[in-house]
């Protein structure tokens, strides 16, 4: 029964033995048991590492236990990093990969944490501080250009082609163009992309192979086919 005095505590059932008593000691534990969490899921290797640096450095600047961190600390490391000239895309980094560890403290700690530091959990990132896809310093959004001046650019490509000291080089950018225009992708996939990965035979117009496709960060990336459309064969 639930009286007034009582309330339920998320995040599993208590352990038997002795509750922790060093918070730092307690979280180092709980970094060790995230980062598990993450090779138990598949993640590589090399992912493994760099997240587990980042988490690291997250922590450190934020000079506190995880439980302990208040919106005013995300502001603050946030604000450093920005001074720091860091780019909008690390400091994105620096509170998603904060608000990944805080998530599995609520699902797997959070009944330890209350019972050994007297906090409840609440997870500091709010509205005012979460990571945005575009940062408040980025550059005014320009309107996409007119069909008449991508027209212009790969003439000017092809020009180049016609002219450059090396063929190579300027046909393999008129191709990578020519690839971000008509299929969509981004320019890292494009980049990837191998001989092996074009399939004229597949489907009416035939298909790339996209194999490292942009996925979440914690999940890899994310393979898929796209047709070459538009005569991009």
């Amino acid at each position: 029964m639930v009286g007034p005095g009582l309330r339920v505590i998320e995040g599993g059932v208590l352990p038997a033995g002795v509750l922790p008593a060093d918070p730092w000691e307690f979280q180092a534990e709980c970094v060790e048991a995230f980062v598990a969490s993450w090779r138990a899921r598949g993640f590589s290797p090399v992912t493994v590492e760099n997240d587990t640096g980042l988490l690291e450095r997250t922590l450190t600047a934020l000079g506190r236990p995880a439980w302990e961190v208040t919106a005013e600390d995300i502001d603050r490391v946030v604000g450093e990093l920005a001074v720091a000239g860091r780019a909008a895309s690390t400091r994105r980094e620096y509170v998603q990969i904060f608000k990944g560890f805080h998530r599995f403290l609520q699902a797997r700690k959070a009944g330890e944490i209350e019972t050994a530091f007297g906090v409840r959990l609440v997870c500091p990132v709010d509205e005012f501080n979460a990571s945005r896809h575009v940062g408040d310093d980025s550059a005014a959004v320009l309107p996409p250009p007119t069909p008449e001046r991508v027209t212009e650019f790969f003439e000017f490509l092809k020009t180049r082609i016609a002219t450059a000291r090396k063929y190579a080089p300027a046909a393999r950018d008129y191709a990578l163009f020519r690839t971000l225009y008509h299929a969509g992708l981004r320019s890292e996939e494009a980049a990837l992309l191998e001989r092996c990965d074009v399939h004229f035979g597949r489907g009416p117009f035939g298909k790339l192979h996209v194999r490292f496709g942009k996925g979440a960060r914690t999940s890899g990336p994310r393979p898929r086919w796209v047709p070459m459309l538009d005569g991009l064969d």
